[in-house]
């Protein structure tokens, strides 16, 4: 027995599922170039969106449990919202999120696999959006189907499947408050888009971090000069850009100089980095595809895991005002534009940030030059609720259970942008956050894939929180 399911039956389902029915699904999925409105201006037009949301509708249907009610939302303007509301032969209510929407292609795909191909190599499913996050709403109602299967009491269990997560959720709060009282009081919130160190163990989120991005523009001159002539006289606008980034990192160590971007990390994540740290090893630094002799910020495994999730980071994404290099003249150029991405701790309010960091690259610039930051959005992190209690039991057993090991928990690095929505919305839920965007898996870029077998362990893990959390209420 795993806690409240019978092991051998439930693993034997899954696997059955899976082989049967959730990777065709998920291979026809997948040739869907579903991209999100933020890459696709005519999404509607285009109907891909339309397209995966009604192929998965079709599957949900013939798997839901009886008496379920399957539906696609559509409010006016906005993306698609599946909603699957599957009774509960127990007390409480849960809700399931995930969404259907993809990044876009990228370049650099092994010459046998594509975005929009699926191509199975091993426990690995390549494609696009099969891992972020198209496996959630299959996984999910298979936990609910384990539960029902099996005659374990089950709260009522509601699935909220998007399509703008990757656009940042503009469409979410609409569904949300359209929605209303049908949503009733979730007990436990469970989302699957998230990630892991390893494909041996269950990873759990315990924080997210939030991010404010913009455009820092140095303008010095109304057009390019020759830069024989200008030179030594009017300032490069490159260079006090650089000037103006220096006020809110060093450049040197990359920490963020700006107090107002800083938090206080808890003393239980600074606890639960160690044990990460003395399950991942170096594994965390080795993922990365490092540059020749290329070092991390640090050596120190738990820094660099605190660094990744409680700490602000700027990265320069982009940049105008800047020729390619075949067409680089001897100009002195009137302007440059950057784009900045700061991922934020988990506590700081993005808009908060935002104005500070706005205040900090205007504020007296050097040589008196023409400096503008436009804002180009925010957005919160989060930090979990307390895990003590029946979801904490439940998912150490269930770890055990599922993979063998005792679970881990660890703070990720980027932005869930619906996860503070969630929580304001539902204040006394509980949050199970966890994902298989482990080590390759490279969600937005070249060669994503799903580890399936941990697709799989997690539709057990889920299914064990549901049906302790319906024990406990």
């Amino acid at each position: 027995m795993s806690g409240y399911l019978n092991l051998e039956q439930a693993q034997a389902m899954v696997e059955s599922d899976w082989r049967e029915s959730i990777r065709p699904a998920l291979e026809a999925f997948i040739r869907i170039p579903a991209k999100s409105p933020a890459f696709d201006a005519e999404w509607s037009a285009n109907g891909h969106i339309d397209q995966a949301v009604a192929q998965v509708e079709a599957w949900c249907r013939a798997q839901a449990p009886a008496g379920s009610h399957v539906e696609v939302i559509r409010l006016r303007g906005r993306t698609p919202l599946l909603w699957v509301d599957v009774p509960g032969t127990g007390a409480g209510e849960a809700l399931l999120y995930g969404h259907l929407d993809k990044q876009p292609e990228a370049s650099g795909w092994d010459s046998d696999k594509g975005p929009w191909t699926p191509v199975v190599e091993g426990d690995r499913l390549y494609g696009r959006g099969a891992a972020d996050d198209g496996y959630a709403v299959f996984s999910s109602l298979e936990a609910v189907r384990l539960l029902h299967d099996q005659g374990v009491p089950c709260p009522r269990c509601m699935l909220l499947i998007e399509c703008a997560e990757e656009s940042g959720s503009p469409d979410l709060p609409a569904y949300i408050k359209h929605l209303g009282s049908r949503l009733g009081q979730p007990g436990l919130v469970v989302c699957l888009d998230s990630g892991c160190a390893n494909y041996e163990q269950l990873w759990v989120t315990t924080s997210l971090r939030g991010m404010a991005a913009g455009d820092l523009t140095v303008k010095v001159l109304e057009q390019g000069v020759h830069s024989g002539d200008a030179g030594g006289v009017v300032p490069s606008s490159f260079r006090i850009a650089r000037a103006l980034l220096e006020r809110v990192e060093d450049a040197t160590t990359g920490a963020i100089r700006m107090p107002a971007l800083q938090a206080d990390v808890p003393a239980e994540r600074v606890e639960q980095a160690k044990l990460a740290a003395s399950v991942i090893g170096t594994e965390l630094a080795d993922k990365y595809p490092w540059a020749n002799a290329t070092r991390p910020n640090s050596e120190s495994t738990p820094t660099l895991i605190l660094n990744r999730t409680w700490r602000p980071a700027l990265e320069v994404i982009g940049a105008d005002g800047l020729p390619p290099r075949a067409e680089a003249g001897n100009v002195l150029r009137p302007a440059t534009t950057l784009r900045l991405s700061l991922r934020l701790p988990p506590t700081v309010d993005g808009e908060t940030a935002m104005r500070a960091l706005q205040e900090t690259l205007t504020e007296d610039p050097p040589q008196d030059a023409e400096v503008e930051f436009r804002a180009a959005g925010a957005a919160n992190g989060w930090n979990a609720p307390a895990f003590a209690g029946w979801l904490g039991d439940s998912l150490g057993a269930s770890s055990q259970a599922w993979f063998g090991q005792p679970a881990v928990f660890m703070g990720e690095g980027g932005s869930i942008p619906l996860m503070n929505l969630l929580g304001e919305h539902f204040p006394a839920a509980r949050f199970l956050v966890t994902g298989v965007l482990g080590p390759g898996s490279n969600a937005h870029g070249p060669n994503e894939f799903l580890h399936m077998p941990m697709a799989q362990r997690l539709s057990g893990v889920v299914a064990e929180a549901l049906a302790a959390q319906s024990a406990a209420d």
